[in-house]
């Protein structure tokens, strides 16, 4: 979906349906990226008008707490743990094959929109080093070569 094709209508109606605007400008931009996915930059001046605050303000917390996006994520999160015990054992090289084969950098979403990359600074398993997350399923003491053919099964359309 474009961001010309993007109906507000739904940001209008968590705003309608907040009874207490003020203080509510996180469980808003909660219930928004539940919604659309992440929060759409072009919705903060519509969120700031209807919560009335500035749109310094939602901006600020949209960039301040990780939990929000502000652009579209794939299907599937892909998150490489990079905490000591994961990185001696590898997680580098496994974040570095994973930006070759899904020819996107960390952070960045396909273009098919099916894989967002991300690193993390740690998944607090370190007995299960190196561990790679696909959305919540934590997989355990991979390798690059495991990585590579989990992501070739997701991209045929096989789950995990």
């Amino acid at each position: 979906m474009s961001v010309q094709e993007l109906d507000f209508s739904r940001v209008d109606e968590i705003i309608k349906q907040t009874p207490n605007k003020k203080g509510a400008l996180i469980p808003v931009l909660q219930k928004v990226q539940k919604f659309y996915g992440y929060v759409p930059i072009e919705s903060i001046e519509r969120i700031a008008d209807g919560l009335h605050v500035y749109p310094a303000d939602v901006y600020g917390v949209l960039t301040f707490y990780s939990q929000f996006k502000l652009k579209p994520r794939g299907e599937y999160i892909v998150r490489v743990c990079c905490g000591t015990a994961c990185h001696v054992k590898g997680s580098d090289r496994i974040a570095e094959d994973l930006i070759t084969k899904l020819k996107v950098a960390v952070g960045e979403t396909t273009e098919d929109r099916r894989f967002t990359l991300e690193k993390v600074a740690c998944v607090g398993a370190c007995a299960l080093a190196p561990v790679v997350i696909v959305n919540e399923d934590v997989h355990a003491k991979m390798t690059s070569d495991e990585t590579r053919k989990m992501i070739t099964s997701l991209q045929k359309g096989q789950k995990e």
